[in-house]
């Protein structure tokens, strides 16, 4: 059976590690190693933070239309419980853009909740 050499292979994936790091402070960006295990961590992060920004935007888009419902008198939270009561289908995000842009829109959603 003949053997297999590896040299343009392993020369071909080093030079693709090594210029992922490219850019990267100290030895991280010229040692293969090191390469190597920088680059899993920061996919695993890469992969954790895909999942947290969803959260992250969630509070954010809470935090726009509390601010936009302090200036009526009106709470985040019995908001929200007065939407769902009145069959509004608004998602977080909408909400927050037209507290955000639209302030005389979100007065008008506000309105008709809670007539």
């Amino acid at each position: 059976m003949a053997r297999v050499k590896r040299g343009t292979t392993k020369l071909k994936h080093r030079k693709n590690v090594l210029a992922r790091t490219k850019g990267m402070r100290g030895n991280i960006r010229k040692k293969e190693r090191q390469a190597n295990e920088v680059l899993a961590h920061a996919g695993n992060h890469a992969f954790n933070d895909r999942r947290k920004k969803k959260g992250d935007f969630r509070s954010l888009w809470t935090t726009r239309i509390n601010a936009g419902l302090r200036s009526h008198g009106f709470v985040y939270s019995k908001f929200m419980k007065m939407l769902k009561d009145k069959e509004v289908k608004l998602n977080r995000k909408m909400l927050a853009e037209l507290a955000k842009d639209e302030p005389q829109a979100f007065e008008r959603v506000v309105q008709h909740v809670t007539k």
